[in-house]
């Protein structure tokens, strides 16, 4: 028996839920390995380096990619029943954010084959080092901010998806998070620093929520976008 267009809604919610928790799973662990090669390259590709778990980060932010564009695809068919253009939007700043994090992942490898091939390069580590959080600050430290938080926040908050309260956090999250980015760009302020560590809590919030309440309860039955599809 086929389902209705209203448990069929519900359940890409549910797997939207679980990709958006999958992001956190495997972005946060990521960061942790990559930080013996970001915080001293040249020491990293003079000594010992643990290739192994750079490798293991890397794996991670390949996973992270996939879940990234899927939160996007799956949720596109509901989100562009309120709003086509936004929605469209959504998918490409998703697009746009996975595509810092793969020059970030090719940044970081570069530096392991220094270690492997040129250990004597360290100025070479260093810059690419560099690079990889130029493609940090960009991808997750300002796109983020327009995809996840502003064009998601709306059309959450538009078409009641998720209680209104929960999209607010989107709402305000993107924007300090656009403006800390904005912030280290010109160099206001450090990456990484007390100000924009202390404007992505908003945004922290608002994803994590998002996920889990996706998770366990899927979208809002009483959301006029879900009534569409069973009209």
């Amino acid at each position: 028996m086929r389902d209705t267009p209203m448990e069929s809604d519900q359940r890409n919610a549910r797997i939207f839920g679980v990709l958006f928790l999958l992001t956190f799973i495997t972005s946060i662990p990521a960061l942790a390995l990559f930080q013996s090669v970001l915080d001293d390259p040249a020491a990293y590709i003079a000594g010992g380096g643990k290739d192994s778990q750079v490798y293991l980060g890397v794996l991670l932010e390949l996973l992270l990619i996939i879940a990234n564009v899927a939160t996007a695809v799956v949720v596109y068919p509901i989100l562009r029943r309120q709003n086509e253009i936004l929605s469209l939007g959504y998918v490409a700043a998703r697009l746009v954010e996975c595509m810092f994090i793969a020059s970030g992942i090719i940044f970081v490898l570069g530096i392991v084959s220094l270690r492997q091939d040129d250990p004597s390069a360290s100025a070479l580590a260093v810059s690419l080092a560099a690079l990889k959080d130029w493609t940090f600050l960009l991808g997750p430290g300002f796109v983020v901010g327009w995809g996840n938080g502003l064009i998601l926040g709306y059309l959450m908050y538009s078409s009641r998806l998720v209680p209104r309260g929960m999209a607010m956090l989107g709402l305000i999250g993107g924007p300090l998070i656009i403006i800390a980015g904005i912030g280290v760009l010109l160099d206001v302020w450090d990456a990484g620093g007390t100000v924009q560590a202390l404007a992505t809590i908003p945004e922290f919030l608002w994803e994590l929520s998002l996920g889990i309440y996706c998770t366990v309860k899927g979208f809002k039955r009483d959301a006029p976008v879900l009534s569409q599809a069973t009209s």
